[in-house]
């Protein structure tokens, strides 16, 4: 006779009874829910792109009420985007169904809520910014390709107006006085917030500036691959230079200078740091590049001036640098390099000698590389007396020490 073995089991009905229901009925409801979602969120973005075409074809007083009516239709559009959100992928991460992309874009989403406390401004575009980009993207992906050419212009629209925002803002936080950790803060964003805008919304655009699909191009060379230091301060000389034709008045020249003197500043740190000679080079010749668009597409274009030599230097040099170009074709290439190089060297040097010692580093640099190219003699510093030999204008060189 066989022996049945049986044994205690213990169930705990919070683990399972409740549980089990608890899960069926977030999966039966959840696809309800997102049904009823969706459905809201196109009835929203079918307002919002017909107030916008109406907005768009509208003058005068009927404008003001138009514009009204758009900007409530934005904000219940956006408010179901974000109810989306919550009852969607939430919910998905919550009960451990989501996907890996459902996951990033919920960590996404609270780093966008986070800001709110650390900058409430910038924290209002980038949920603007976010909830677009998560409906823009998913109608892309479901090939409703009539809603997405009809919603894009609206998208376009709505994300210049966010970018612009928050160049304004970056460009107040760059003129007040900050520590240099959050300057250099502040300077990074500008540049991350241009480097958004280039990548994802310029793409979008029919762009018929040829100057401007050429430096657009450049950029895109940057794309690939991995970036050294003189790539990425490359890059950002590109992305000034194209802010100055997209965001004159959102960038303004006051804030697009201070950008350009600090990536001047950056270029003659490397320059003096680095320990290789091919980095160094290009260094030197990206300062070249750097003092051409400097001139050409801001200091050209500026009106005011603090002191009246600051632009009679800039005049000066502007005089020379034509004539140079004039004389090029008629110039053996090695004779108009070394021209143009002791023409900016010269030119750089006479503004940082206003600032006595501060650039003690590059201005040796520039020296030796004048004597290099046969302008300026290299003299001994000593003398005897006696039986000693005196140093003269000694100065200990530092480690590390920021050339500006």
């Amino acid at each position: 006779m066989g022996v049945e073995e049986r044994s205690l089991r213990v169930y705990d009905t919070r683990k399972t009874f409740f549980s089990k229901i608890g899960n069926t009925f977030s999966k039966f409801l959840t696809p309800t829910q997102v049904g009823i979602n969706s459905w809201l969120l196109s009835m929203k973005r079918s307002a919002i792109i017909k107030n916008c075409k109406a907005l768009q074809s509208a003058s005068g007083d009927k404008k003001e009420k138009l514009e009204e009516k758009f900007d409530e239709s934005y904000t219940l559009y956006l408010s179901s985007i974000d109810q989306l959100i919550i009852d969607t992928i939430y919910k998905k991460v919550k009960i451990g169904s989501a996907s890996e992309y459902e996951k990033e874009a919920l960590s996404n989403y609270y780093n966008v809520i986070r800001l709110k406390d650390i900058d409430e401004l910038e924290y209002k575009y980038r949920k603007q910014q976010y909830l677009m980009n998560v409906d823009f993207k998913s109608l892309k992906a479901t090939g409703k390709n009539k809603t997405y050419d009809s919603f894009k212009p609206v998208y376009i629209m709505k994300m210049e107006q966010i970018y612009k925002g928050l160049l304004k803002h970056y460009s107040v936080k760059i003129s007040e006085k900050l520590s240099p950790m959050q300057k250099e803060e502040a300077y990074d964003k500008v540049f991350d917030i241009l480097e958004e805008y280039v990548t994802n919304i310029i793409p979008l655009k029919n762009i018929e500036d040829e100057e401007l699909v050429k430096e657009c191009s450049l950029f895109e060379t940057y794309e690939v691959g991995k970036l050294d230091q003189v790539d990425i301060l490359d890059k950002r000389m590109i992305l000034l230079g194209i802010s100055r034709k997209l965001f004159v008045h959102s960038l303004p020249l006051v804030a697009a200078e201070k950008c350009y003197i600090k990536l001047l500043k950056d270029t003659r740190n490397l320059i003096v740091d680095t320990k290789i000679a091919r980095k160094r080079e290009s260094a030197y010749q990206l300062m070249f590049r750097l003092i051409d668009q400097y001139n050409q597409k801001l200091l050209a274009v500026k009106i005011f001036w603090n002191k009246p030599e600051d632009r009679a230097n800039y005049l000066e040099f502007s005089a020379k640098n034509k004539l140079l170009e004039e004389q090029k074709s008629k110039m053996d290439p090695h004779v108009y390099e070394v021209n143009k190089q002791i023409l900016y060297i010269s030119s750089d040097m006479r503004e940082l000698k206003k600032y006595k010692q501060k650039y003690y580093r590059i201005m040796k640099f520039y020296r030796a590389r004048l004597v290099k190219l046969g302008v300026m003699r290299k003299l001994k510093n000593t003398y005897k007396t006696g039986n000693y030999s005196v140093v003269k204008g000694y100065k200990r060189i530092i480690e590390n020490e920021a050339a500006c």
